[in-house]
């Protein structure tokens, strides 16, 4: 929550600061600019491209705050480090009751202390010693070097002051202190805000070890293998369910009879998640090559058929009834009219079906597969390697940004009428 307000604070702050601050001196001058109604009209919606600056950089430095970044000038505050202590009460079978300390030595995780020397006292309860590394926490066995212990009738009935039961614990300024059901105290330091690192490592834990794969390889495979098998993947599901799609989506658009046979199939298989259909893939197609594909040309051919319905759907028949009083044939509307009006919604739900297939892509190399970087990602799960998956994850969404980016350079390439007629 804390991170998502820092991140809304910066949003406003920086909307109000670039829109309305600076927008004397951003002001457009293209074929937008010309227009006198802009608002609803989506050709005039453009990437801001500052917003898009500030939007990765504030995610980020939030992702450096909470893991304790060296990258980030500024952090939430992290986990206690250094020496603390408590104090309990412990109560003899008579009655009497003594004041006994704990000293708490807490470490960096992954680095060793020395536990703290403790003198003896003059009381029945002794003082006790611990080291905990940070984040974690760790059992004190206080009746250890006592002379009356939890066997003689011994309980603890107060830490620093406050009563305390079985089960029960107390936030004292060291940390948080549990008694358990036997009797012991388990003592947790105060953890901060920060995130541990086997949860969220800092950006440049990730970074290194995308370095250290890229040089040595990851489960046999350098990394380029193992990205390059889940592009090909994803490329050739994706160019078949578009090959198969966009004509059943025309046919379906433009004949009563084809939309009758087709649209119940299509409108049942639509809402389906293609990982719902994993088991069938296997039964029919094993677990090889052809049955990943076939899984990720599944996951495109609905989208590419309702976005090719749709577009024929969508072309203003004033066009068609223009072409026909010009005498076109049917396939000259085809041609010169339903097609290139029909190209847009095309090359959205394009690129709507390659988000969904990278998306698919991680279920699909669960089956077997050797090398994919859906693989790397949960073979590292396994084994809690947080900076693998995250880096995965990361280099994933940068090739289908990357994807996304091409096509749309296409699209404007293809369709540079899109939003002007």
């Amino acid at each position: 929550m804390i991170a998502l307000s820092v991140y809304l604070a910066i949003f406003i702050g920086s909307f109000v600061l670039i829109r309305i601050g600076l927008r004397r001196w951003r002001a457009r001058h293209d074929f937008t600019s010309l227009k006198t109604v802009t608002f609803g009209d989506e050709s005039a919606v453009r990437p801001d491209r500052a917003a898009s600056i500030i939007s990765v950089v504030t995610i980020f430095l939030i992702w450096g705050a909470f893991t304790g970044s060296k990258w980030a000038p500024v952090h939430v505050p992290g986990p206690f480090l250094g020496d603390t202590q408590f104090t309990f009460t412990v109560e003899a079978p008579d009655g009497t009751r003594d004041d006994a300390t704990v000293f708490a030595r807490v470490q960096p995780v992954g680095e060793s202390a020395a536990t703290p020397d403790v003198p003896p006292n003059a009381g029945f309860a002794q003082d006790d010693a611990v080291t905990v590394a940070a984040m974690r926490s760790s059992l004190v066995i206080w009746d250890e070097n006592d002379a009356i212990n939890r066997t003689d009738g011994a309980r603890v009935v107060a830490v620093e002051g406050q009563a305390v039961a079985p089960g029960a614990t107390v936030n004292t300024q060291a940390g948080d202190v549990t008694l358990t059901a036997r009797g012991t105290l388990n003592f947790a330091p105060a953890k901060g805000m920060q995130m541990e690192p086997i949860w969220l490592p800092a950006p440049e834990t990730v970074l290194a070890r995308a370095g250290e794969i890229a040089a040595t390889g990851y489960q046999n495979f350098t990394l380029w293998e193992h990205l390059g098998w889940s592009l090909y993947r994803v490329i050739a599901g994706f160019a078949l369910g578009a090959l198969v799609g966009i004509p059943l989506g025309y046919a379906m658009g433009l004949s009563d009879w084809f939309r009758g046979w087709f649209d119940p199939i299509v409108e049942f298989m639509r809402p389906v998640p293609p990982l719902a259909l994993i088991p069938l893939v296997i039964i029919w197609a094993g677990i090889g090559e052809a049955g990943k594909i076939i899984l990720l040309f599944l996951a495109a051919l609905w989208i590419m058929t309702i976005a090719a319905r749709s577009g024929v759907s969508g072309v203003a028949i004033a066009k068609v009834h223009a072409a026909y009083s010009l005498g076109a044939s049917k396939w000259q509307i085809l041609r010169h009219v339903i097609v290139p009006n029909s190209l847009p919604e095309i090359f959205t739900g394009a690129r709507v079906a390659m988000g969904v297939c990278w998306g698919t892509v991680v279920a699909a190399e669960l089956v077997a597969a050797e090398k994919g970087a859906g693989m790397m990602i949960m073979v590292a799960s396994r084994f809690q390697l947080t900076d693998v998956v995250i880096m995965g994850i990361i280099l994933i969404g940068i090739i289908g940004y990357a994807i996304d980016i091409l096509m749309r350079i296409a699209e404007k390439w293809l369709v540079p009428w899109k939003g002007r007629i």
